[in-house]
């Protein structure tokens, strides 16, 4: 079974993601960095891989990976990392990665060492499940979570193949555009999240939907939860990495889990 649904379904459907750039700001602070989150509540982590081309990455995220590239960022670094932060912690670790890296790597290569390393699976922004078969086929040989992603604009149909084909929960995008901190949370979120439970009921699929893109405080974690499972965060945890370090990440973590314990009316 998942550990990502576990840990979701162990949350009582009110799930914390928070993502952070493998080797930011170095590797050894990158841990550091992630057991944080483990240790401020978060259900698990998003640990994204430096790529040179990142389309759906906002300027948080953009400059954070290419301050990593430039130092010579390697894959096997973030194999490294994931050891090092399950030796440490419980709550499952995810790679986000674009596609291109992974083929590059070698796909069944790849995951088998996510799977070695300790890490529960894959986010895959860039690859829709019907052009996932060797990825889908990797995946259940090593036991990994496969997690796409369902956007405003997917297609009932498409809705339904990531439903069918992704494991652990179902990246909910919340709006059109890339990431980065946003002063309110755009209404098509909620549009989305009604869909994928529709969706969901019509074929029977157990998923968690956990809704990314533009969370940056505990309210809006709140107001997530109204509607989805889970709710993601990216930037605001970067900044707060990238201005005031550990300590300074640990109180946007702490606004951040804040926004769980708040109980929908």
């Amino acid at each position: 079974m998942s550990a990502t649904k576990q840990a979701i379904d162990a949350s009582g459907g009110r799930a914390l993601i928070g993502y952070l750039p493998a080797g930011y700001p170095s590797q050894e602070a990158c841990v550091e960095a992630c057991v944080a989150l483990a240790e401020g509540g978060f259900t698990a982590i998003e640990l994204g891989l430096p790529y040179s081309d990142p389309s759906l990455d906002g300027p948080v995220i953009q400059a954070a990976t290419q301050t990593t590239l430039d130092r010579g960022f390697r894959i096997e670094e973030a194999f490294e990392t994931i050891a090092a932060v399950t030796a440490r912690t419980s709550i499952p670790v995810l790679v986000m990665t674009y596609w291109n890296p992974v083929l590059r790597w070698g796909v069944d290569r790849f995951a088998g060492a996510l799977a070695e390393a300790g890490g529960a699976g894959l986010i895959t922004p860039d690859l829709v499940p019907e052009n996932g078969r060797e990825w889908i086929d990797a995946a259940e040989h090593h036991d990994l979570d496969r997690i796409f992603l369902a956007a405003p604009s997917s297609s009932d149909a498409r809705i339904d193949e990531v439903l069918r084909r992704s494991r652990g929960f179902v990246y909910t995008v919340s709006t059109m555009g890339t990431t980065g901190a946003r002063g309110s949370m755009d209404v098509a979120a909620r549009t989305l999240s009604d869909r994928l439970e529709a969706r969901r009921t019509a074929i029977g699929v157990d998923l968690p939907r956990c809704v990314g893109l533009g969370i940056s405080t505990g309210d809006q974690v709140a107001d997530v939860l109204t509607y989805a499972e889970g709710a993601i965060t990216g930037s605001a945890l970067v900044g707060a990495l990238r201005d005031g370090g550990i300590d300074g990440l640990r109180a946007r973590v702490a606004d951040l889990a804040a926004g769980t314990l708040v109980q929908s009316h």
